[in-house]
């Protein structure tokens, strides 16, 4: 079975990367480009929030002054490829002081079109494109300011022919979350431009197959990816803010998922504005988000306990993410994280435990160290990961570097009882390789706020291999001081001046090492508590910790 799916998705690659091929070489030619060229809109329906657009927008990418611009070396020279992409997004004119004449920016925006009349594989690539829709039509309030008549005929004319393009091209995007992207900029030229209204039922129809497709009862994407949670809650949120300013209806999906993502969003909040690490995320401020929630009247009145079959324990000194969840299928899994019934920790509003983050905007090599399982705080056998990832470069060309073998997480268990929240679960992920179940258990002491911990080594069989190497993984947050004592057999958590936790176990050998942090889009120094030993022919292994204040 697994050789034949290897071949399917093998072909399936080949034939996506030709027909990619073939279309780049027939958008090249005028046939094409003449084809993009539709009736020309009039004006504007209406002129939406621009405020919509900024909970997109990195303060720190867009720092220049439009006064400061020169003009005609605005679209060259650029630093690097990411500002030139960040530039033609557009999305810095939602930093722009909206009281300035809309001259200079007319001038950029023509010079841009004007090298750009005709599909450019750099600038044309649909992400890129349906930005630039989304600023241009958000900030046309200070695009148009004083806009001659041939600068608007110049501007709608740029404008409908990418948005053509982006329809043309809806069907050929395999992302469900760069489609939702896609389908926000064809719903919202369908609503600011009257001729061109089927734009929107035409998105709105896409979409709605897409939410069906991607999202599971909770409101949560099935990849597991919590940052492209809230990245779709940005556009559904887009789209339907600008259904009600057009006076538009705004289908019962539409409004069902937008108000289960809310509720997402404002259960995975966390003491440190930060949100928390597994599968494909890196670090954002949540609250910054929130706070824009906020301004748009939006709140939660559910707050849960499971977001992506990611538990969480609360109480008043304590919260834990827990990961108690399968893969993904292997379409959605190219950011999936090999980290079953890992966890991160707060205690006194102070980040203890965590993940190392997703290393993606560093480089290939950060991302691959980031996908394994010893970046996450759980269990290792013999240092190998509890998925393999695909090798094939044609296939993650197509896909990304996506999973190859799967697991499963069962046997869930949760009690809260007077004295001690308890939540455990087993996964069977090293079954094949070495005939072992980990079963792991984490109780909160409530009375205490100890965290207590015991994993199990089952044996399910004979081991393959006569000595396996287990190894249990605590890795510590950036910044959090740690110290192993004389005696070896406990580890020194300085929190703060006055106040620290102590970890003990009673595992084989505790060490306290050297790791890295790749949750801040860099790589950082931190320490990782780590509990080590070997597994004898068909043993099993009981190791419990704990991590306890030092009174």
């Amino acid at each position: 079975m697994f050789f034949f799916k290897a071949v399917y998705f093998y072909f399936l690659a080949v034939k996506i990367i030709l027909n990619s091929f073939i279309r780049n070489i027939y958008f090249s030619t005028n046939y094409y480009n003449k084809s993009l060229k539709t009736k020309l809109p009039e004006q504007l329906y209406f002129y939406p929030n621009p405020f919509l657009l900024s909970s997109f927008i990195n303060q720190k990418i867009f720092t220049f002054k439009l006064s400061q611009i020169n003009i005609d070396t605005f679209w060259s020279n650029f630093e690097s490829l990411k500002e030139e992409e960040n530039l033609n997004s557009f999305f810095w004119l939602n930093l722009i002081n909206r009281k300035n004449d809309g001259l200079i920016i007319q001038k950029i925006i023509s010079i841009w079109i004007k090298n750009n009349l005709k599909y450019n594989k750099k600038t044309w690539n649909s992400l890129n494109t349906s930005k630039r829709i989304l600023a241009w039509i958000l900030n046309a309030d200070i695009i148009l300011n004083n806009a001659d008549t041939n600068f608007k005929q110049e501007f709608f004319n740029s404008t409908i022919i990418q948005i053509n393009h982006l329809k043309k091209n809806l069907s050929y995007e395999n992302d469900p979350v760069k489609k939702i992207e896609i389908i926000s900029a064809i719903i919202l030229s369908g609503l600011v431009f009257k001729e061109y209204n089927i734009n929107f039922e035409i998105g709105i129809k896409v979409l709605k197959k897409t939410v069906e497709d991607f999202f599971n009862n909770d409101g949560c994407p099935i990849n597991r990816n919590i940052y492209d949670l809230v990245q779709c809650s940005k556009f559904l949120i887009l789209i339907k803010e600008c259904c009600k300013d057009a006076q538009e209806y705004i289908p019962d999906y539409l409004d069902d998922i937008v108000d289960k993502l809310i509720d997402c969003l404002y259960s995975i909040k966390t003491p440190t504005s930060k949100n928390p690490l597994f599968n494909g995320a890196s670090e954002f401020k949540i609250d910054d988000y929130l706070n824009y929630l906020t301004g748009l009247e939006y709140k939660s009145n559910n707050i849960m306990n499971k977001i992506n079959d990611i538990y969480i324990l609360r109480n008043k000194k304590n919260l834990l993410f827990f990961d108690v969840g399968s893969p993904p299928k292997k379409k959605y899994s190219k950011n999936y994280q090999s980290g079953p019934l890992s966890f991160e920790y707060f205690i006194d509003n102070k980040k203890i435990i965590t993940n190392c983050g997703f290393g993606n905007k560093i480089s290939k090599k950060a991302e691959l160290i980031s996908r394994l399982t010893s970046a996450q705080s759980t269990l290792c056998l013999n240092d190998s990961s509890v998925v393999r990832f695909e090798r094939n470069s044609l296939i993650n060309s197509a896909f990304g570097a996506a999973i190859t073998s799967t697991f499963k997480v069962f046997d869930l268990n949760i009690n809260d009882a007077s004295n001690f929240t308890t939540l455990s679960a087993k996964h069977n992920a090293y079954e094949n390789s070495f005939n072992i179940t980990h079963h792991r258990t984490i109780k909160i002491d409530k009375k205490s706020s100890n965290l207590i911990g015991e994993d199990n080594l089952i044996s399910t069989g004979e081991n393959k291999n006569l000595l396996n190497m287990y190894s249990i993984r605590f890795h510590l947050y950036p910044g959090i001081n740690a110290v192993q004592t004389m005696g070896k057999n406990s580890i020194l958590i300085q929190i703060e001046k006055n106040k620290s936790l102590i970890f003990t176990t009673s595992g084989d050998n505790l060490i306290l090492e050297k790791s890295i942090f790749l949750g801040r889009n860099q790589i950082l120094n931190n320490f990782c508590i780590t509990i080590s030993g070997t597994l004898n022919k068909n043993e099993n292994k009981n190791i419990t910790w704990e991590l306890k204040r030092n009174n």
